[in-house]
């Protein structure tokens, strides 16, 4: 076992569990971690030459809390500085942590190879057997863009496109915009019914 660092030790005093930790204790639990080192293997680099490699299970691993939590690649990077149990999570250290382009190639290798749909396989094997599914999904938001209410204009009318609406206790005169994104690999932990 690794020497503990500061920061580490600063963590390890803590007494409740936030939900990101409970849901890792969770997800080292239930997923099949070596089925899909079994699955990566083959693809992965071997660090021959230049820098070593990470190590294999810290890259999917890494891979999965990005998905999980919906972190871009620049925020995948601090997020480990910031969280110990991502770190600890990861099995990764403070002195060497993935940085964007690392990140960006491992996502880049399982696109090569296809083996997304194959971590989704070894996953939802696993976690079928205990009812439970892993899917993708799509977040949806809306916003409303604000328009002048006001007929004081050339035509003398009101925009045609515009409508009130209430948000909260408050009218607004405006339209609803809509931004729709699809998520990858993650998504939500739900119980088959």
């Amino acid at each position: 076992m690794k020497q503990m660092t500061f920061a580490d030790s600063g963590y390890a005093g803590k007494r409740k569990q936030t939900c990101k930790e409970l849901f890792l204790i969770e997800m080292e639990r239930v997923v099949p971690w070596k089925g899909l080192i079994s699955l990566i293997e083959p693809h992965f680099p071997k660090g021959e030459g230049g820098r070593p490699s990470y190590p294999l299970m810290a890259m999917p691993r890494a891979h999965l809390m990005q998905n999980w939590f919906g972190y871009i690649d620049p925020t995948m990077v601090e997020a480990p500085y910031k969280t110990t149990i991502l770190r600890q999570f990861a099995g990764l250290s403070l002195e060497r942590i993935p940085d964007e382009t690392t990140i960006h190639n491992f996502r880049r290798l399982l696109e090569k190879h296809e083996l997304a749909a194959g971590i989704l396989a070894v996953i939802n094997g696993s976690l079928g057997d205990r009812g439970l599914s892993l899917r993708q999904g799509t977040i949806v938001d809306a916003t409303l863009i604000n328009a002048p209410s006001s007929t004081k204009n050339k035509d003398g009318k009101r925009d045609p496109e515009m409508h009130q609406t209430k948000k909260g206790n408050q009218y607004y005169f405006g339209m609803k915009a809509h931004a729709g994104v699809a998520l990858h690999v993650k998504d939500t932990l739900k119980k088959n019914s």
